[in-house]
């Protein structure tokens, strides 16, 4: 057998694997959380709670005046605290309704959330991280709580982020993923693991996985990562509803910071939901999402925030941001 029949076949039995994986969030296992101080959040919730009927009771409201980009350890547990108190115990994941603050020191605000705080991370942020125990799994173990950012800003492309996730899974489309092996040979350290090209017809998927540094004129993408400080020609790309996307570098997750391209930038484009580190992380694979990881259980009905969670093993450092509950392949 060839090497790339083998790598297929491999691929066909992790898929096959992951179809047995229960996508069990729904729209009212959803909290969703507001800062009263941010107008475009306020905005922002009063839209989405409407839009996917979150109920009163799954909304928290807080208080973070001056929008900062990063909370220190201290702020964030009187913030956490402040949260799970408002919030019913049957609120299985978090969507937190602004742009900033989205850090918490070196952590990000989602993984803080969900996973605790990592102190030990910002000692060494280039150091491995702690595993996530929801690592490729097919269950939410108990007490976990997942976490995902909806930037608020600008008010339109937040809005039209969060209708692309409704929209998603009504049909499915033919569609495309495409994994770039890029010349920055440091930001390809997840290359290993893209899916071999090829088409999954129960899925009306076609995967591309090229050598190449830009993406140009698709107008079917599903799926699209990279390995860039900037990613070019997003603009002449046609995301789908659902569409997953994002590049392996240092600080994508620093939304908006100004020296590399901020994560921020695929959700204009038209994705649905990305991925970015807050610091810096080094190019370690276990920080960024699994491609195969990833694709496998999207493809077998995990929503966005479940199938982006599931494909992270080091996530301390990364920022979950988009529409948590699109679900473009529904089991």
């Amino acid at each position: 057998m060839s090497t790339i029949a083998a790598r297929r076949c491999a691929f066909a039995a992790l898929l096959l694997f992951a179809a047995g994986a229960r996508a069990q969030l729904q729209p009212a296992q959803l909290g969703l959380v507001v800062n009263d101080a941010d107008p475009a959040s306020v905005a922002l919730g009063a839209y989405y709670a409407q839009l996917r009927g979150i109920a009163p009771a799954h909304i928290a409201h807080v208080r973070i005046s001056g929008k900062p980009h990063r909370l220190d350890a201290e702020a964030f547990a009187q913030l956490k605290n402040e949260i799970d108190r408002q919030l019913p115990a049957d609120a299985r994941a978090v969507l937190f309704a602004w742009t900033a603050p989205y850090a918490v020191e070196c952590n990000s605000l989602t993984s803080a959330y969900t996973l605790g705080f990592d102190a030990a991370q910002c000692e060494r942020s280039c150091a491995p991280g702690r595993k996530n125990p929801y690592f490729n799994a097919k269950l939410l173990p108990p007490g976990l709580r997942l976490s995902m950012l909806l930037p608020a800003e600008p008010l339109d492309v937040a809005r039209a982020v969060a209708e692309r996730g409704k929209a998603a899974g009504f049909s499915v489309p033919q569609a495309g993923a495409y994994f770039l092996q890029t010349s920055e040979a440091t930001r390809n350290t997840r290359a290993r693991f893209f899916p071999p090209s090829g088409a999954i017809p129960a899925r009306k998927l076609t995967i591309h996985t090229l050598q190449q540094d830009v993406l140009e004129g698709a107008q079917d993408v599903m799926f699209y990562q990279t390995g860039l400080a900037h990613v070019g020609k997003l603009e002449t790309l046609r995301f789908l509803p659902g569409a997953l996307a994002d590049h392996l570098t240092s600080f994508g997750g620093d939304l908006l910071g100004s020296g590399q391209m901020s994560s921020l930038r695929w959700l204009e484009a038209g994705a649905t939901a990305s991925y970015g580190t807050v610091s810096e992380p080094c190019n370690h694979w276990q920080k960024f999402p699994h491609p195969q990881i990833l694709l496998q259980h999207y493809l077998s009905g995990a929503t966005a925030i479940e199938a982006y969670w599931r494909s992270v093993a080091w996530p301390a450092q990364g920022l979950f941001i988009g529409e948590p509950l699109a679900r473009p392949y529904p089991r």
